[in-house]
């Protein structure tokens, strides 16, 4: 893990701009003046997030409407977001759905959606930006994983392998392009109170979206390739893996 510290991005790039973690670690960026590219399925979300960060002070916005399931499109509309910022400092991947786990487990469809917009959908957005980036040998690429991509557990094991394989994947780009200058950074937020996870019981383990945002930031000032947020999740997550299969499967998790 490096310890070197870097400045906070100025010229910001974030994918699935209207989740509220994406949003706590823009609020700070636009109070410092960023200039952002949003990319947003919801045309009003996405306005009022625009128009949000306008008020704290954002230098400029540019905003693009897709679902970002639409891997054909992504190629075009990356280039765009480097054209219009000059260049991209900071490549925020913020999408992503819990889905159904219930459904899933009998719908291969409804498995195969969930893995698509949490993993397919990034590796194409990955793959471009960790090429941009290598290209220019500055930038950091900082992805929203999730805790639950550490081990299976039967309440949300779909999604939990969309994250699994995401992480996977980041740690091969990691080793690829880290020589480049280039930081990659995988998020693993906990519990975190957002409309993604309205419908669970809000126990004292789970996290304002602006504080998670704040740990973001400090982990992309840190260059740190892991970051679980908040850091209680890493002893949490650490005792976790560490329960043998033995008694792991016996567990209602």
């Amino acid at each position: 893990m490096a310890s070197k510290r870097q400045q906070l991005p100025s010229r910001v790039l974030v994918l699935g701009a209207t989740s509220a973690i994406a949003n706590g670690v823009m609020r700070p960026l636009a109070e410092q003046g960023a200039r952002f590219y949003l990319v947003a399925r919801s045309p009003e979300k996405l306005k009022a997030v625009a128009s949000d960060l306008e008020t704290r002070g954002a230098s400029a916005i540019f905003t693009c409407v897709m679902d970002l399931d639409d891997t054909a499109s992504h190629e075009a509309m990356l280039a765009e977001a480097a054209e219009k910022l000059d260049t991209i400092d900071l490549a925020l991947l913020a999408h992503g759905v819990l889905g159904d786990q219930e459904r899933a487990q009998t719908d291969y469809a409804t498995a195969e959606a969930i893995l698509r917009t949490n993993f397919l959908s990034a590796v194409s957005l990955i793959t471009w930006l960790a090429n941009y980036f290598e290209a220019t040998h500055q930038g950091t690429l900082a992805v929203i994983s999730s805790v639950a991509g550490d081990r299976g557990r039967k309440s949300n094991y779909v999604y939990g392998t969309s994250k699994g394989a995401l992480n996977i994947f980041l740690d091969g780009v990691r080793n690829r392009i880290d020589r480049s200058g280039v930081h990659v950074l995988t998020i693993k937020p906990g519990f975190v109170s957002t409309p993604m996870t309205a419908h669970l019981p809000q126990t004292g383990l789970f996290a304002h979206p602006a504080a998670v945002g704040r740990w973001i930031l400090k982990a992309i000032e840190k260059r740190k390739d892991v970051a679980y947020v908040p850091p209680i999740w890493a002893v949490i997550m650490l005792i976790i893996r560490s329960i043998p299969n033995s008694i792991f499967k016996k567990l209602n998790l």
